[in-house]
């Protein structure tokens, strides 16, 4: 059985990440940004690697309509079928995301904007409509839940939709989403990959990594080794066995593998035990 991120600190409260009333103001966002974009802006190369401005948008658009499809309306549509491993799902989903961005680059630049404006008003009115403490239609995997609650599945989409029109402006070169509001709520979602990063890494009971992502907008996490799992905490009066610090941007395109570890390392500052904090920087909270 896979293992599952501890909702709950130390005091046993639940650690519930509030995303819904930032969902709009994101699609705002969205919609204003590629409204605002020249042709030639559109085929930008983004970190996505694979994928221009334009893709990345398209992609945004499917989340949007399969997500109304299968949540709202019960409809799966293209099932999974011989998924037998997590890599197996990772490789499903990446052809459905291929396969979409390539039959949409027959759509103009106006009708994705027209698109995404209407569902995405559409996939928030869902959303709100959902039982927070329910179960949620798909588990967070890279979080490695086998059962998640909606607040973690709308944190997840949450991080789905700043992640993407993030790597559109870091493309396009428009500031506007390195802020705490709303930065901070996408950070927060991502380190519940923490302690799962870890689930097969042994080392004695109250052995302690710390993650720091640097400036204001950033913060502290770490990940204590109690019984046979990593728990995850806040704490910020701790003395870690190992401590990564790491630059705001740089850790989203680290985590969302954007960078791959080894180009990271040149990248931050680790203190204590290098291996550890090489280990922390393998953190994926994406399916990839």
């Amino acid at each position: 059985m896979a293992e599952s991120v501890n909702p709950n600190n130390k005091m046993g409260q639940k650690i519930e990440i509030d995303t819904l009333h930032l969902l709009p103001l994101l699609d705002d966002m969205l919609i204003h940004l590629l409204s605002s974009l020249t042709e030639d802006e559109w085929h930008m190369q983004t970190v996505a690697r694979l994928w221009t401005v334009k893709d990345v948008a398209s992609h945004l658009l499917d989340g949007n309509l399969r997500a109304l499809s299968i949540s709202r309306d019960g409809y799966f549509g293209e099932k999974a079928d011989n998924i037998n491993s997590y890599q197996d799902l990772v490789s499903f989903l990446n052809n459905m995301n291929m396969s979409w961005t390539s039959a949409t680059k027959r759509l103009s630049p106006n009708v994705l904007i027209s698109l995404l404006e209407i569902t995405g008003k559409q996939y928030s009115t869902h959303l709100n409509s959902l039982d927070p403490n329910a179960n949620a239609v798909f588990p967070v995997a890279w979080a490695g839940q086998e059962l998640s609650v909606n607040w973690f599945h709308i944190a997840r989409e949450y991080t789905e939709k700043f992640l993407h029109q993030q790597q559109i402006r870091d493309a396009v070169g428009k500031p506007g989403l390195m802020t705490k509001e709303f930065y901070g709520p996408f950070l927060e979602t991502f380190m519940y990959a923490f302690p799962h990063t870890f689930r097969n890494v042994s080392a004695e009971q109250g052995t302690i990594v710390s993650l720091i992502v640097t400036t204001d907008i950033g913060g502290q996490w770490n990940i204590v080794k109690i019984g046979n799992s990593w728990e995850l905490n806040k704490e910020t009066d701790i003395e870690a066995n190992s401590i990564v610090k790491i630059e705001p941007d740089i850790a989203w395109k680290l985590f969302s593998k954007s960078l791959t570890p080894n180009e990271a390392v040149p990248l931050v500052e680790i203190t204590g035990d290098r291996q550890w904090g090489i280990h922390a920087l393998g953190i994926v909270a994406v399916m990839a």
